[in-house]
Parts: structure tokens; C-alpha cells; sequence
């Protein structure tokens, strides 16, 4: 085979089952085991249910990392990832604000815009990929920091209250973070599609 044939050959794609998937799945799984210790009565379930939050988040980062390095990014990684990841942040906010540590219209208001986004993605995949921006990436930190500082029993602190409020100022950060991507999004698809659709310089007029 000669240097250009070989140059032209595809590049050999990434196994389903890896490491990054793995880690994926185990991401998805996690969710409802912290769903279930949230639920359990006892301060000793609440630090458990925090511990897995952080443990999942954590995976988050590691997933696409070594997905990044190893060349083992899929298909499926790239569908399962997003879902895993807007799964446990939806079902942390969603279960604080059943038990009243958060507001109702600020879960709301979250996973309006992450679904939204999400749904956005899909809609205008056949006119291209909205890419990731660091914006959504800051957005991301912000809602993992708040959340965890939610989950943990803030009883256990010394001067509770102000650990309380320092959680309401980075989730009102991460609200707002999180509104403003998901309007820098909806432009940028918008954008795409436009682009997309206006007529090349050789087309010939209606």
C-alpha cells in the first residue's frame, strides 16, 4: 500500500465498549442510587448522596478527557454524555427543590434551558454542530459547585448560615450563566441555519 493510500485510509473508529463509555454509563446508573440516598432519612444517607453527586461529576471530566487523549470519542459518547450529565444535575435539582432547599423556578428555569438546548442540538444537527463554548463549560462548574454545596448537611459547619447564602450567590451565578448560553445558543443555530440556507453566489435568481 502506498503513503497516500494509507493517508486516505479512514482512521479505525473507537470501540463501543471503553473506558470513556464505561465511565459514561456508570454516570447514568449513579443517578438513581443518589436519587434513593436523598430520600433516605439520616445525616449519614445525606453525606452519601453527596458523596455519589461528586463522584459522578467527576466523571463527567475524567469521561471526556480520556475520550479526548485516546482518540476513543464515539458516536455514542457523544449522544450518552450530554444526557448523563443534564440526568444528574436535572435529578439533584429537581429532588432539592422537593425537599424545599430550592426554589422551584430557578430548577425551572434550568432545565428549560438545558433540555432546550439539548432538543436545539438535535434540531439543526443536518446544518451542523453547535460547538461547546466556554461559557457552557463555566456554566457547567457552576451548577456542580452550587449543587454540592447544596447537598452537603450544612449542619455539620460551623456558621451554617453564611455557607447557605454563599450556595444562593454561585447558584444565582449559575442561573445566570446558564440563561445567558442558552441564548448565545439559540443565536448561534439560528446563524447556522441562515447560513445554511441563504444562496450560494452562482445561484441563479427566483
Amino acid at each position: 500500500m502506498s503513503s497516500n493510500d494509507a493517508a486516505a485510509s479512514p482512521a479505525p473508529q473507537a470501540p463501543l465498549w471503553n473506558i470513556a463509555n464505561i465511565l459514561t454509563m456508570s454516570r447514568l446508573v449513579m443517578v438513581p442510587v443518589f436519587v434513593w440516598f436523598m430520600f433516605l432519612d439520616g445525616t449519614g444517607w445525606q453525606l452519601a448522596a453527596f458523596a455519589v453527586f461528586v463522584l459522578a461529576a467527576i466523571t463527567d471530566r475524567v469521561d471526556g478527557e480520556l475520550a479526548r487523549r485516546r482518540n476513543l470519542v464515539t458516536d455514542f459518547g457523544k449522544i450518552a454524555d450530554p444526557i448523563a450529565d443534564k440526568a444528574l444535575t436535572g435529578a439533584a435539582l429537581i429532588v432539592l427543590s422537593v425537599q424545599g432547599d430550592l426554589w422551584w423556578w430557578v430548577t425551572i428555569a434550568v432545565l428549560l434551558r438545558e433540555w432546550g438546548v439539548t432538543a436545539l442540538r438535535f434540531a439543526v444537527l443536518r446544518y451542523g454542530v453547535i460547538p461547546a463554548s466556554s461559557g457552557g463549560k463555566l456554566k457547567t462548574v457552576l451548577q456542580i459547585v452550587a449543587i454540592s454545596i447544596y447537598l452537603f448537611p450544612l449542619h455539620l459547619l460551623p456558621f451554617t448560615a453564611v455557607f447557605t447564602w454563599i450556595a444562593h450567590g454561585v447558584m444565582a451565578a449559575a442561573l445566570a450563566v446558564t440563561l445567558w448560553t442558552g441564548l448565545t445558543y439559540a443565536v448561534g443555530a439560528a446563524r447556522l441555519v441562515r447560513a445554511k440556507d441563504a444562496p450560494g453566489p452562482d445561484a441563479e435568481p427566483g
